[in-house]
């Protein structure tokens, strides 16, 4: 029953020396910390005490831990006892054992080079101002550089597919196609519908005013297929499926399996990425036409309502006003999207790190990036048609 003792400690009063008797399970079941720690704190305090009585306020010099009683010993005791020693020493307090075995002082060897090599946690809040701003923009620039290191891999990867074609999973992007695509198109037909409306009644009111209701078909048509189409699209998309590719990367990393796939000889690229780059290559384009459908259909249906302008005078209007080039034009941005939202948050869920926390924010971070750089891509194709008079 003695080798369950719980630890303890105590002071010898019959040894000219300090020294510290410790008896019992030094062991993680045998020890309770706060009250070790709390008979540590009141020992070595009434020995300083003592001690400066009786050298004039000098600091107690000199520390034995008796540690023949202790029944067993873990790394718990072992640390226990460095954490102990470290302060001691920096007091200026020599410490040395009595009664320490092969084992013990093998384990407390070992403990005392793990502590010299553990590294403490860099905090937020030790970087500030510009230092914070620093570190924000060396953290942007490595991961712009793994973010390159990761499209180079992809494009290879698809060089490769296009040499093999065999190599590329069929079945994978086929899924890929019906989660994006078919399984999204209720959505973005009620979304469409709805903006056709919403910018007919807008656009429609001021028109009204200056009798020039007939205009708002050339008006919704060139709106509708040109930017909100394509544009609100892609960010449905990308909240949609582009979290899921995320959150579904990053719950295989913190798993383990995309390791297990290098290991059993897979390529993860060609199973996991080259089929969600390429589904969504090709879904995003036609539920763009999806949306440009329901979106000219939401505008006929305000235009009746409001305008008072017939399905009949609509549809014939149409095609007189709004030129082909601007189809094409929405469905041609349409891919471009496509490989931002899936490359963007593939990337960042192979950037999981462990935790499903990780898998969280690196989700949000994936979403919001792609939205991101889907409305700059469209600011800069604005400006490049303009420049192109198209």
């Amino acid at each position: 029953m003695s080798n369950l003792a719980a630890a303890s400690l105590v002071v010898s009063e019959d040894s000219p020396n300090n020294k510290l008797l410790c008896k019992g399970n030094w062991t993680l079941a045998g020890i309770n910390k706060k009250s070790l720690t709390r008979i540590f704190v009141a020992l070595t305090t009434h020995g300083n005490k003592q001690d400066k009585r009786q050298h004039h306020g000098e600091v107690i010099s000199t520390l034995i831990f008796d540690v023949s009683a202790v029944t067993a010993m873990d790394t718990s005791g072992a640390w226990q006892l460095h954490q102990w020693i470290s302060k001691l020493t920096q007091q200026g307090t020599q410490v040395s054992f009595l009664g320490l075995s092969k084992e013990y002082n093998a384990l407390l060897i070992e403990v005392a080079k793990t502590a010299t090599q553990l590294q403490p946690l860099l905090s937020r809040h030790q970087y500030r101002g510009v230092a914070l701003l620093g570190k924000k923009i060396v953290d942007q620039i490595l991961e712009l550089q793994s973010f390159l290191h990761f499209i180079g891999k992809i494009f290879i990867d698809t060089l490769i597919i296009f040499i093999k074609p065999k190599q590329l999973r069929f079945n994978a992007l086929v899924g890929v196609i019906e989660n994006t695509g078919f399984f999204a198109l209720g959505i973005i037909a009620l979304l469409s519908f709805m903006i056709g409306i919403v910018l007919t009644y807008q656009m429609g009111l001021q028109l009204k005013n200056y009798g020039a209701s007939l205009f708002i078909i050339d008006l919704l048509g060139l709106a509708i297929l040109r930017e909100f189409a394509p544009l609100l699209t892609a960010i449905m998309v990308a909240g949609r499926s582009g979290s899921s590719f995320t959150a579904q990367l990053g719950m295989m990393k913190v798993k383990e399996e995309i390791d297990a796939l290098n290991t059993m000889g897979v390529l993860p690229n060609q199973l996991l990425i080259l089929p969600r780059i390429f589904g969504l290559t090709i879904a995003l384009p036609l539920l763009t036409v999806w949306a440009d459908i329901f979106g000219i259909l939401g505008g006929m249906a305000m235009t009746r309502s409001m305008l008072h302008i017939s399905y009949i005078e609509f549809l014939h209007r149409f095609p007189q006003v709004v030129q082909l080039s601007s189809l094409l034009i929405g469905i041609g941005k349409a891919p471009v999207f496509a490989l931002i939202i899936a490359s963007i948050t593939c990337f960042q869920g192979l950037r999981v790190q462990g935790s499903a926390d990780s898998v969280g924010k690196q989700t949000t971070r994936g979403v919001v990036q792609a939205i991101f750089f889907i409305i700059v891509a469209d600011a800069l194709f604005s400006i490049l048609f303009s420049t192109l008079d198209l």
